[in-house]
């Protein structure tokens, strides 16, 4: 679902948003219009309100866990769990965390990926929330969900900033529901203005 769809309608911090990301043409493969949030980092007031719509989503929802997928994820999940007081789950790539972990391997166009947590980051029963920056096919999001599950956690939902028009009403997610800020910006004659 996307925010626009849940009570935000005409919300002037969603296009706050929406304008605040670079979109960067053929990169990192031509063809690609890659979102960059980085650029809505840099502008303090809109990612407030980007961590302050997420919070406000979720501040009554329960949830004891927000699990991060590596890298963009890392960028809002943080603040996300102080806000609405739970801890923070780094998902990493293989061989990112020490210790003792639990991998999931899920499938990328071109190949296979790897997302790994800490044993005992996460306690059966536990409600989570899963973050991550973008969602286009939902591939790196199920795997989050599935690695979760595996130790007994209850995904309640994932939340990205940005997602492709196609993810609406679209339930690939293991069944999980997906709440979304903004769809991917167009550029004009090859330039962003973001």
């Amino acid at each position: 679902m996307f925010a626009e769809e849940n009570g935000l309608k005409g919300d002037p911090r969603l296009r706050a948003i929406s304008e605040a990301i670079r979109v960067v043409p053929h990169f990192p493969k031509q063809g690609i219009m890659f979102q960059d949030i980085t650029t809505l980092l840099l502008n303090h007031k809109v990612f407030k309100d980007t961590v302050d719509i997420f919070v406000d989503r979720y501040r009554d929802m329960d949830i004891s866990a927000v699990a991060g997928v590596e890298a963009r994820g890392f960028m809002f999940g943080p603040a996300i769990a102080l806000g609405i007081g739970a801890k923070f789950i780094p998902l990493r790539k293989p061989r990112k965390l020490p210790g003792e972990v639990i991998s999931e391997k899920y499938v990328l166009e071109y190949g296979t990926d790897c997302l790994e947590m800490h044993v005992g980051a996460v306690q059966p029963g536990e409600r989570a929330l899963v973050i991550d920056d973008l969602v286009a096919t939902g591939g790196t999001l199920s795997a989050a969900i599935r690695l979760l599950e595996r130790v007994g956690a209850e995904v309640v939902e994932c939340a990205c900033v940005v997602g492709v028009p196609e993810v609406k009403g679209h339930r690939g997610l293991n069944g999980k529901p997906l709440y979304v800020l903004v769809e991917p910006r167009e550029i004009e004659n090859g330039f962003s203005d973001g």
